[in-house]
């Protein structure tokens, strides 16, 4: 693992998990209400010049049952899907991802399509292939990474 690098002040306030988690669901609403019209296009750090497309991903709660919907970064990848498990470079794992390991059978969206898929976490070979390539769509990512301890999964979204 490389050297850990500090983290940007504030991003370890409690105040970020809360932004992340509603700023996504008022994006998620916008981008099912519009079919992806609005709200699929991240522009934020590396994508403010090179934006880069977004899915909405649904996962069900391991303990509440409960159906979330989160938006992502995705890199297309044949027939699969490539999404990342960054939170912005947190301590923690998503509940999102935690989720997936629990129930891998979802939906995502692109835009008005929905799919059925199966997630699973790439594995190491798998990870080294594809992480250049999503450092390259999103630069943020090597950021994230060296801002925490823990590997941050890529997870493939598998047609089912």
């Amino acid at each position: 693992m490389a050297t850990i690098k500090p983290r940007p002040k504030g991003l370890d306030s409690p105040l970020v998990p809360r932004l992340i988690k509603y700023g996504s669901r008022a994006q998620a609403w916008v981008y099912r209400r519009t079919n992806g019209r609005i709200g699929s296009t991240w522009r934020i750090g590396a994508a403010f010049r090179k934006p880069v497309e977004l899915l909405l991903l649904d996962h069900q709660g391991r303990t509440s049952g409960a159906v979330y919907t989160v938006p992502l970064l995705y890199l297309a990848d044949g027939e699969n899907v490539v999404v990342v498990a960054s939170q912005g470079g947190l301590p923690h794992h998503p509940q999102w991802y935690r989720n997936l390991c629990a129930n891998p059978d979802t939906h995502l969206r692109i835009k008005s399509e929905v799919r059925a898929v199966r997630a699973r976490t790439a594995t190491k070979q798998e990870r080294d292939t594809l992480w250049p390539r999503l450092v390259a769509l999103y630069p943020d990512f090597a950021s994230y990474q060296s801002w925490t301890e823990r590997e941050i999964p890529v997870v493939i979204l598998e047609p089912r």
